[in-house]
């Protein structure tokens, strides 16, 4: 065989109902004695939130609170939580909440000690050769919807406002030390964010599934998590207390995230811009563009898509797998069309500019060139396929 690649999976995962209870153990596990727990705006006064500061409370370790967080987070918010992080002393950052939480979290803690301005570190070629190590703080990561799978990565999506686009910023030190998948934590989500959240999930391993390179190990844990996702996250939007199926999806949600280490496609490259722009929904943006961007790619992932099908128990062929993903779109009250999501035409042409420039563009399995956005986009618009 003359195929080279790297593969990675080093995450340290605790995961089962009630082990939020350990986070105190975990905390000094990774040597952290003054965390501060950075979470959304949303999350911060919510009954899941304050009782995880009660844990530390109760175990007497100092907590600091900063949840100056967007639903798509800035930079702004960032360098806010860096002046709370340092004016506070802390040592370390507990990462609470969905993707927005977790992804400034992890880039508050990496940028704790950097003296260059936080875009130096856009994940673009060896970039993140430019920070200094010693200047990153540990992390712990504690998920509380079951999505981006930002709990395993190695980097955070921040918006820069002066551009209106999606950025991400690697370190392979943003890892967290140690991650807690407690899907108590999960219950209380709205059903919208359960829906899109599960969607990102899926989102995540589909387009891992068809990206080009040789990565079975990848290949085969984003199998497994659409398996998971399919079979659960019907059952959690019908009974949001179903912990054993919400156990499912907060895997699924970091097998997604473990998986997309082989490349991400058409899907994320337009839901970014359009999240950008709009301020939509993330995983539910995605869920939007899902079936188009199949339908797209259909002639260089047709062989793909029949045999994960078969694997689901569905008939063996690409419209199998097409159907199942409108029929559960239809069955969770997804929008079919971009219309549905309230996102105009207004920035047609800069969407398409965006999204073939966005980073996960070129894990597409076809080139996504400005036409077959633009493409895509006009049918998400119009709902035909």
């Amino acid at each position: 065989m003359t195929v080279k690649a790297n593969w990675n999976y080093p995450t340290a995962v605790r995961f089962g109902a009630g082990r939020i209870a350990e986070l105190p153990d975990a905390l000094k596990a990774s040597g952290i004695s003054k965390p501060l727990l950075v979470t959304d705006a949303g999350l911060a006064n919510l009954p899941v939130t304050q009782s995880t500061l009660k844990i530390l409370e109760d175990a007497g370790i100092p907590c600091a609170l900063f949840s100056d967080v967007k639903p798509n987070p800035i930079a702004a918010n960032v360098e806010a939580g860096i002046k709370v992080l340092r004016e506070g002393g802390h040592d370390g950052v507990i990462a609470f909440g969905g993707g927005s939480g977790l992804d400034a979290a992890k880039v508050i803690a990496f940028m704790a000690g950097q003296t260059r301005p936080m875009w130096d570190f856009e994940d673009i070629g060896d970039w993140w050769t430019r920070a200094d190590p010693a200047g990153i703080l540990p992390i712990i990561a504690v998920p509380t919807t079951a999505g981006t799978g930002s709990e395993v990565g190695r980097a955070g999506v921040i918006t820069d406002e002066t551009t209106h686009t999606k950025k991400v910023i690697f370190h392979p030190l943003m890892m967290p030390k140690i991650v807690i998948c407690d899907p108590e934590l999960t219950v209380g989500m709205p059903r919208f964010i359960t829906i899109g959240t599960g969607f990102d999930a899926l989102a995540h391993c589909l387009e891992a599934y068809c990206a080009p390179g040789y990565h079975p190990m990848a290949e085969g844990i984003a199998v497994e998590g659409m398996r998971l996702v399919f079979e659960n996250l019907e059952k959690v939007a019908a009974n949001p207390n179903d912990i054993e199926a919400r156990g499912h999806l907060m895997s699924a949600a970091a097998m997604g995230a473990t998986a997309f280490q082989k490349g991400l496609g058409g899907i994320h490259a337009l839901s970014h811009p359009v999240g950008a722009l709009y301020d939509t929904h993330h995983g539910m943006t995605n869920a939007v563009f899902m079936p188009y961007v199949l339908v797209e790619n259909r002639a260089a992932i047709e062989d793909k898509i029949a045999r994960l099908a078969a694997f689901l128990g569905m008939e063996a062929s690409f419209d199998a797998f097409l159907d199942a993903v409108l029929k559960l779109r239809k069955t969770l009250d997804v929008p079919h069309t971009l219309g549905d999501f309230k996102v105009g035409t207004d920035k047609r042409d800069q969407i398409a500019d965006m999204a073939i420039v966005d980073p996960t563009a070129g894990g597409n399995p076809i080139e996504l060139t400005r036409e077959r956005a633009l493409s895509i986009f006009d049918r998400a618009v119009d709902g035909s396929l």
